[in-house]
């Protein structure tokens, strides 16, 4: 007998979990079907060698909305998050560079390169704050649907207006976040190479594309409209690690009325004509829903879950040409002992242990990474940030050893030549660790294990087209309102009860929550006016 349900969510990632909890809040039968044994998606902790646990994928905490944080009651469940005393250590040949632990702080360490740029520092932060708080506001609203009608026009006016109302210096630094590249907006600020490479980092993270690419700056905003614990641009580590919050979430699930089922891989999504139906899973096993919401990027919907026939020749054209793909390498680490680097002597726990710790000296160190990517496959001076998430969370390995998360671009999603992930892995972890060795020279000799995630092993075990940990390239044309294609930015799919609620939507990608939250109120809004239709009938 098919089982049926008001609602399916196909991922127990965190927003499928967000979605799941806002819907079965307002009534509704929820089912979510998770592949992995384990929910949380990319946002999970798992011990991958004996003794020793990390978050496997996602590793850093600060985009996830104080909205739903609050919803779902998570610090109440006992989600703690700990705040870094610096955000980021930029060892490089020339000494190092600290970011972060306060505006005046953060000037005297520019001082030591450049007394200009210390001096500028300030009004920086002013100008992407205000473009990053209008983020912030935006974050949880769904965009204007394009060809969406009058419903349509007044969304995207009232969204429009808090940017209409920007004094003009601000709408300035708006469009150039938007279309500059990050070396065309960071070098009209900073003159020095250090500085600048030290805010450009964020703008190659998760992003298959060099610094001087065009819009490339927009990914330097997106990973500053955060905040925790109240305190806005933040960055921390959620004790426990990244599982931490996904547990918590699916226990607000299941007090809400929320079935969660685990190693329950969908194989396709079932279509009567223009109407989803529910879902079939690779057992074999069809489960009824008049309503379908995907936590699994647009690429690996609409190239794997739903049939071409189903789908318009236009649409799934248009979803061939959607962009994913980030360029990502991601290797857990366990470790004998603390990194004890060159230019900051030390094995003890020190203030730069508890920062992330970014190999990335220059733009053009960035720059150059990227076209050895494409040309050979990866970098042959990659751009490595490394976690010590025991350095401050003492729970995650046996005593007096520790953890390091590598977080590591630029490595092709799909290599050159006809080469093989599954052949190169191995060299490429070993380049990756030689070039914290270089740094930290008792790095090598100090690691106890390691486990290797290449974008091909992202893709397979996160379901991660391509290894993009966004869902999706973070271009201007993928994004707000064309996320992840004009005419569908507003949670809605082609079908009929179809919805996606993954980063593959606005705000995009990252541990925000918001694409769940936001697809959920879309989901009731619909069943509020079908049930008013209904009851005029």
């Amino acid at each position: 007998m098919t089982k049926t349900y008001d609602a399916i969510i196909i991922g127990g990632g965190h927003n499928g979990l967000v979605c799941a909890f806002y819907l079965a809040r307002a009534g509704l039968k929820v089912r979510v079907l998770e592949r992995r044994h384990i929910v949380g998606g990319a946002a999970v902790t798992e011990e991958f060698h004996p003794g020793f646990r990390n978050s496997t994928a996602s590793y850093t905490v600060s985009l996830l909305r104080p909205k739903v944080i609050k919803d779902m009651r998570l610090h109440e469940r006992g989600w703690r998050i700990i705040e870094r005393t610096i955000s980021n250590f930029f060892p490089h040949d020339n000494g190092y560079l600290k970011l972060g632990g306060g505006t005046a702080r953060t000037q005297a360490e520019f001082a030591r390169f450049s007394q200009r740029d210390a001096d500028t520092f300030p009004k920086y932060e002013e100008a992407l704050e205000r473009v990053a708080e209008v983020l912030r506001d935006m974050a949880l609203k769904t965009p204007p649907n394009v060809g969406g009608g009058l419903r349509a026009l007044i969304a995207a006016a009232a969204q429009g207006k808090r940017l209409a109302g920007m004094d003009l210096e601000a709408q300035r630094d708006t469009m150039d976040l938007f279309v500059k590249s990050a070396r065309g907006f960071l070098e009209s600020w900073y003159e020095n190479p250090y500085i600048q490479a030290a805010f450009g980092f964020d703008a190659v993270v998760g992003n298959y594309a060099s610094p001087d690419t065009p819009g490339s700056a927009y990914v330097l905003l997106h990973h500053v409209f955060g905040e925790i614990n109240g305190k806005k641009g933040m960055w921390g580590h959620s004790v426990g690690g990244m599982g931490a919050i996904t547990q918590y979430m699916a226990e607000a699930c299941v007090e809400a009325g929320v079935e969660i089922s685990v190693e329950a891989p969908v194989a396709k999504v079932l279509v009567d004509g223009n109407k989803v139906t529910g879902i079939k899973l690779a057992s074999g096993e069809e489960i009824a829903a008049d309503i379908v919401a995907s936590n699994a990027g647009p690429a690996l919907l609409y190239r794997q879950l739903i049939d071409r026939s189903d789908l318009t020749p236009e649409f799934a054209r248009r979803m061939d040409g959607f962009k994913a793909g980030s360029g990502t390498f991601r290797m857990n680490v366990a470790l004998s002992e603390l990194p004890d680097f060159t230019v900051l002597p030390g094995k003890d726990k020190a203030e730069h242990h508890t920062a992330g710790i970014i190999i990335s000296p220059t733009l053009d160190y960035m720059d150059q990474a990227f076209t050895d990517a494409k040309a050979f496959g990866w970098s042959k001076e990659p751009i490595v940030e490394m976690k010590l998430p025991t350095s401050v969370d003492d729970s995650l390995a046996p005593p007096g050893q520790h953890i390091a998360s590598l977080f590591c671009q630029q490595f092709a999603p799909v290599l050159p030549d006809g080469r093989n992930w599954d052949d190169e892995r191995e060299a490429a972890a070993d380049l990756i660790i030689d070039t914290v060795t270089k740094h930290a020279p008792n790095f090598r000799k100090s690691i106890i294990a390691t486990q290797i995630h290449s974008p091909l092993d992202l893709e397979r075990k996160f379901g991660l087209i391509g290894g993009d940990i966004m869902h999706g390239h973070m271009t201007l044309d993928q994004l707000w309102a064309a996320r992840p294609v004009l005419g569908h930015g507003d949670y809605r799919g082609p079908l009929k009860g179809l919805y996606m609620c993954g980063s593959g939507t606005h705000p995009g990608g990252g541990v925000t929550g918001a694409p769940g939250h936001n697809a959920a109120h879309e989901i009731l809004r619909d069943r509020s006016l079908l049930g008013r239709l209904f009851a005029r009938a």
